[in-house]
């Protein structure tokens, strides 16, 4: 492929505000792994379902494989230092320090996130260098306030047009 796609490709893309999460996922042994995505969406209501897309060579999807499951922290606006420490190669300690979180349904869960899932691990999908991971969603928490979104490689938030 001409490098001048893939450039072009990507400054499309940078224009394309997406939500912002932290999947996360627990090894057998009870540590906790979690890195910041922007590529995640819901698939289906019935059943309900969501994908999100990892980094072949992520420790993270290697946890997910051995346990079958995933969390889905869901950030709002408040939360940009946060997605910025889990899209770091920090180790998963240093990734968790300072971060109050608890295990929910087998995987960890954000104290404070906008929204939050468990998922059971459905089906992958290769796709370049990442794998599509499918989701059943197990659980769910939701709460009020405004959602972090990335967007011409920045983080902000959404504001409603008037109608």
């Amino acid at each position: 492929m001409p490098e001048d796609v893939q450039e072009r490709f990507r400054e499309v893309m940078a224009h394309v505000a997406t939500p912002v999460s932290v999947v996360t996922g627990l090894s057998d042994g009870g540590s906790p792994y979690g890195s910041t995505v922007s590529a995640f969406s819901s698939l289906s209501l019935r059943p309900p379902m969501v994908l999100v897309s990892l980094i072949k060579a992520s420790r993270l999807l290697a946890v997910i494989r051995e346990t079958g499951r995933f969390g889905l922290n869901v950030l709002g606006s408040s939360h940009s230092a946060l997605a910025r420490t889990f899209a770091t190669s920090r180790t998963p300690e240093e990734k968790f320090a300072g971060v109050e979180w608890g295990v929910d349904h087998g995987v960890p869960r954000f104290a404070g996130a906008l929204g939050w899932l468990a998922c059971s691990v459905e089906q992958e999908v290769e796709g370049g260098g990442h794998i599509v991971v499918l989701g059943s969603v197990l659980a769910v928490s939701g709460w009020a306030g405004e959602p972090l979104t990335y967007h011409r490689r920045s983080f902000g938030t959404h504001v409603t047009l008037d109608r």
